[in-house]
């Protein structure tokens, strides 16, 4: 038979208890100590921005990160469980913007660099008070007295230590890779920062005109809700059962030289022509597998099929 738990002051209650015991009797101090001398077992952990108030996502991540080096120690491996602070990056320069009333390099350098970076410094830690009282709250074991920060000389330090080391075994290399980017800070954007402040907004699109090559004054209409990456254009994608014309705007004068014939789906004649159109071919989406147009932005030579 078990012993009945009894629990005067609710669950809140017991889990107070048990912080209580373990702080009079240093338990996490002494889970820290265990198997010293022994193979050690890393777990590297992304440290928080203590600019930012934790929330509930925080505690679901910090609790099933918890409980890897928990397992380790039992297992008898060494672990090290230090806490750290992520203080660089746009998250606290955003903040002071904010607080200053200010937006964008040119702002900050006539504010003064080097105060804005002071203030910075000043504000990462403006809600540490919170963390560590929601880590303890949580159980969350990591040693806070001794933490790692980034703006710390001995971490930067450390960090081109470790790439002059990957530098000397030929593991570092130069590629590309498309990135948000943010005109207004001048750098690339992580998808967590791209998501900040998401919200849904009536954006405008285009329809951008591709002359077919080979037939001046012909061209594929092609609708996009993503103009900014029309630059980098390299095909346009067709339905190959859809029904397409070629047409053009009735003029006043069919002896007009410079008449223009748009290429585009039946269906979206009058929506995209007005009322005021002369259908002049009809022809299934297949026929105009493999034709070619012109780049829009001819900024590159491109060899490869554009449909």
């Amino acid at each position: 038979m078990y012993k009945k738990v009894e629990l005067p002051h609710g669950f809140a209650g017991k889990e107070i208890e048990i912080r209580n015991f373990w702080k009079e009797n240093d338990i996490i101090k002494k889970n820290f100590n265990m198997n010293k001398g022994e193979r050690y077992f890393t777990f590297y952990d992304g440290p928080p921005t203590a600019n930012g108030k934790p929330h509930v996502g925080h505690i679901l991540t910090r609790v099933m990160k918890d409980i890897i080096p928990r397992y380790k120690v039992m297992k008898g491996y060494q672990v090290i469980r230090k806490a750290g602070w992520d203080t660089h990056g746009l998250p606290v320069e955003l903040e002071i913007e904010k607080k200053l009333g200010i937006s964008g390099k040119a702002q900050i350098e006539e504010y003064g660099i080097e105060k804005f970076i002071k203030d910075c410094k000043q504000s990462v830690f403006t809600y540490v008070s919170m963390w560590e009282e929601m880590t303890n709250q949580i159980g969350f074991w990591v040693d806070m007295d001794n933490p790692y920060v980034t703006y710390h000389n001995n971490y930067i330090e450390s960090v081109w230590w470790a790439l002059k080391q990957m530098w000397d075994k030929n593991l570092i290399y130069e590629g590309h890779k498309v990135m948000p980017y943010c005109p207004r800070c001048g750098t690339a954007l992580s998808s967590h920062e791209v998501a900040q402040g998401y919200k849904d907004v009536n954006d405008l699109t285009c329809i951008a005109k591709f002359e077919v090559e080979g037939r001046p004054n012909t061209y594929i209409l092609a609708w996009t809700t993503t103009p900014w990456t029309l630059p980098s254009n390299l095909a346009l994608c067709v339905n190959k059962s859809y029904t397409y014309v070629e047409a053009k705007i009735k003029e006043e004068s069919d002896t007009n030289e410079e008449t223009q014939i748009y290429i585009l789906a039946k269906e979206l004649c009058e929506k995209v022509l007005g009322e005021n159109y002369e259908i002049i071919k009809e022809f299934k989406g297949e026929d105009l597998l493999g034709t070619k147009y012109k780049q829009l932005m001819p900024f590159a030579k491109i060899e490869r099929k554009s449909i």
